[in-house]
């Protein structure tokens, strides 16, 4: 029977090596992976096509696969962003000098195992790795079926890298994608010290209610626009837009708009030639239907409640009229993921309000909810975007692969 316990003790032998590794040699090993990553761009290209060509064109996941010459370069340059950030771990955070003499200080220190599970993104990959080297950590990947000839060369090139730096080359592990064995990854907590799911909601809530080790939930992403009335329409539509289409198949990506009633009509009639340029699926309640029809919109249905609060990831959204700014707000409050909500308004007053009402990880005002992200927040890079609230929320970066640590200096004190 397979068992992945030796590649999980080996992890765990491996934190050592990359707990100790000098910071110059942290930037420097990432420095050196992003050159190699770049100078293997058709290798790395002929194993994602392999990919690439067991799933149908019209899976949604195929653009998130998808890694060609630019996604390739864009990873190899985050890998440079990633090494100039300040390492996170052997912070002071506090220190006392006791009465009794002695000295108290809290610093931070690496998680120690990091496992990430995801689907579908090899950019994952490398964003992982990289942080947790950079951090001091140990990362133990679970990518997916669908992705494994691209994730196997990239572990392998990261794998080479550690190497030529003289660091236990087990600081990253590839697991299998048997699915069974990803239960003996959610009950490793001898060698595992933190989960990350990062894909489907189904993902999540499987490894929420299956994991033995603590669980960070990073991925879902239910993202409204809300169009209040006194919004720059040609602006609302410009950035509903973008939202919608830039990248659909990732989670900052928009999936309902909400419009108040007294500019639907305007707003729509700007908004669905742009989405119809893309062939964009509208899912629409009743009035935004009507006036939808009345634009001869092709891409038109007829929402059902299970269109509201439904994650996309494809060129579909779902629109809604509303009467007014509370309305907008008791829907976001049932239906988001708290992950990205966006209001377009010129009223100061009802912006403010929306930002310190809407419950989210990310709120915007006059702007795409695409932003959500670590390296556009100048975080380097991210695992994921965390939608709860204990340790992290929003970009899971750098700076919150830490944990903290008590360090005592005595001279012989006794209690």
């Amino acid at each position: 029977m397979m068992t992945i316990q030796p590649l999980l003790e080996k992890a765990r032998q491996a934190t050592a090596s990359i707990r100790t590794l000098p910071d110059a040699q942290k930037q420097a090993l990432l420095q050196q992976l992003s050159r190699t990553l770049n100078e293997n761009i058709p290798a790395i290209i002929a194993e994602n096509q392999k990919d690439l060509d067991r799933m149908p064109d019209d899976d949604p996941k195929k653009d998130r696969l998808l890694l060609n010459a630019q996604r390739i370069r864009s990873l190899a340059a985050s890998l440079l962003d990633i090494a100039r950030l300040p390492d996170p771990a052997n912070q002071l955070l506090l220190e006392n000098h006791l009465e009794n003499g002695l000295l108290v200080q809290k610093k931070t220190v690496p998680l120690g195992v990091v496992g990430v599970i995801y689907e579908s993104r090899p950019n994952v990959t490398v964003d992982v790795a990289a942080l947790c080297i950079r951090s001091g950590n140990v990362c133990v990947l679970r990518g997916g079926s669908d992705a494994i000839h691209t994730n196997t060369i990239l572990v392998s090139l990261i794998k080479d890298t550690l190497r030529a730096f003289e660091t236990d080359e087990s600081a990253v592990q590839l697991l299998p994608t048997d699915r069974a064995l990803v239960t003996d990854m959610l009950t490793a907590s001898q060698y595992i010290d933190i989960i990350i799911p990062r894909g489907s909601q189904q993902l999540i809530d499987f490894v929420r209610e299956h994991s033995r080790v603590p669980v960070i939930e990073t991925g879902a992403g239910v993202c409204h626009t809300y169009v209040e009335r006194s919004a720059n329409l040609e602006q609302a539509a410009a950035i509903v837009t973008n939202a919608k289409v830039s990248r659909p198949s990732v989670c900052n990506a928009l999936d309902t708009v909400l419009v108040d009633e007294p500019v639907a009509a305007g707003f729509i009639a700007l908004l669905a030639p742009q989405l119809a340029a893309y062939q964009v699926g509208i899912y629409a309640d009743d009035t935004a239907y009507a006036l939808l029809e009345a634009q001869q919109y092709p891409h038109l249905h007829k929402a059902q409640p299970e269109d509201f609060g439904r994650e996309f990831l494809s060129l579909q959204c779902s629109i809604k009229v509303v009467p007014d700014t509370a309305a907008a707000l008791t829907h976001i409050q049932a239906h988001s993921s708290r992950h990205s909500e966006a209001i377009i308004s010129r009223d100061p007053i009802i912006s403010e309000a929306f930002l310190n009402t809407v419950d989210a990880a990310a709120v915007y005002v006059n702007a795409s909810t695409r932003f959500t992200d670590g390296g556009v927040f100048g975080l380097g890079a991210e695992i994921g975007i965390s939608t709860q609230k204990l340790h992290a929320r929003g970009p899971f970066a750098l700076e919150k692969l830490v944990t903290e640590k008590w360090f005592v200096y005595g001279s012989g004190q006794v209690r």
